[in-house]
């Protein structure tokens, strides 16, 4: 089918999930209670977006969570109302690719990034700066340093030249306590930076609130140092596409270097995020899947903040979140934010 009709039909597969979800009394655990316990948040079990199918068209992408109690009753009714062009898949638990140092990185929903002696990606200390290092706030353990960027309205006290670093809010803020002007070290705390590795400031975040739907989970930090190396391993990346599904995709990041991987579904509502006590389940719309197209997953912890990109140098998405089952080669799934979305709502633009 073409995108528009899959589009309507989404839509309405949304709504019929969301109430057979409510009808069968379908949880997902507090992210930050132990496996098994009682305390619990009502959420939607099932994402649905839109899967490319190969020749051309798309199919209805079908998403549930193992360990969710009537998910995959849920799923193959779903399933069964899209027709033949559904294209189902089960995930592990979906959590953010870095974890905040208040937070008990052994608990369900966070996934602290790989340790220093395991990443294979650029953890030691970089000037000057580029994209792909570990960068975090002074309290957050790491994440990586996804691009440079310039504000397009205002940011206070700052020149109106000034380059900015592009992560995760739970990479450069890591908490509903942070505030603008929190100090940014790189390397990341978890690879041994501190304060004397500063580097920059929190300037500007898109604010996560616990119950609330999100698109984006983003922030920017105002460099101390203008002097910047903007340069990916396909060139300097200044333009922005939205994907379409099926792309050849790319990203460098903090734990796993250099990856490659697909598009394997767009749009994609309800995808539910364990954030830890703090926040709870977070649901998010819009959002973009990726699968690697190599031997080893896409992204692990601590590759949060990745900028995710087309073999033509072109950007798709902010990498945030991702799940250690699923996809083809069983290594995982890996979700991104749709980077028009993340510029907009930060007032950014890419460096040029």
């Amino acid at each position: 089918m073409d995108q528009q009709k899959a589009r309507e039909i989404k839509t309405q597969l949304v709504d019929y999930a969301r109430e057979l979800a409510e009808r069968s009394g379908a949880v997902i655990e507090a992210s930050g209670a132990p496996d098994g316990a009682v305390d619990a948040v009502r959420a939607p079990t099932l994402a649905l977006g839109l899967a490319p199918r190969d020749g051309g068209g798309y199919a209805i992408a079908v998403r549930y969570r193992l360990g969710v109690s009537a998910a995959r009753s849920i799923a193959r009714k779903v399933a069964s109302e899209a027709g033949d062009t559904v294209d189902v898949r089960r995930t592990g638990r979906i959590r953010p690719l870095a974890a905040p140092d208040a937070a008990d990185p052994s608990a369900p929903g966070l996934r602290p990034p790989v340790v220093t002696a395991q990443a294979s990606g650029e953890t030691g200390r970089a000037r000057p700066l580029r994209p792909g290092v570990s960068i975090a706030n002074v309290d957050v353990t790491a994440g990586t340093l996804g691009a440079f960027v310039r504000a397009t309205t205002p940011v206070e006290g700052a020149a109106a030249d000034a380059v900015y670093a592009l992560s995760n809010w739970h990479v450069l803020a890591g908490s509903t306590a942070a505030e603008v002007g929190d100090v940014v070290v790189q390397p990341g705390p978890a690879d041994g930076g501190g304060p004397r590795d500063r580097v920059g400031t929190l300037a500007r975040l898109v604010p996560l609130t616990a119950g609330e739907t999100q698109t984006v989970d983003a922030a920017i930090a105002l460099l101390d140092d203008a002097e910047v190396d903007p340069e990916y391993p396909v060139g300097r990346i200044t333009t922005t596409a939205r994907a379409e599904g099926g792309e050849a995709v790319g990203k460098i990041g903090r734990t796993t270097s250099v990856t490659a991987g697909r598009v394997t579904a767009i749009e994609l509502d309800d995808v539910v995020v364990g954030y830890g006590d703090e926040l709870g389940a977070l649901r998010f719309d819009d959002q973009i899947e990726v699968e690697s197209t190599g031997t080893g997953p896409f992204s692990r912890g601590g590759d949060s903040g990745s900028l995710v990109y087309r073999e033509d140098g072109v950007a798709l998405g902010l990498l945030f979140a991702g799940s250690e089952t699923g996809g083809t080669n069983g290594s995982g799934l890996t979700y991104c934010n749709a980077i028009d979305t993340v510029l907009e709502r930060l007032g950014v633009t890419l460096l040029g």
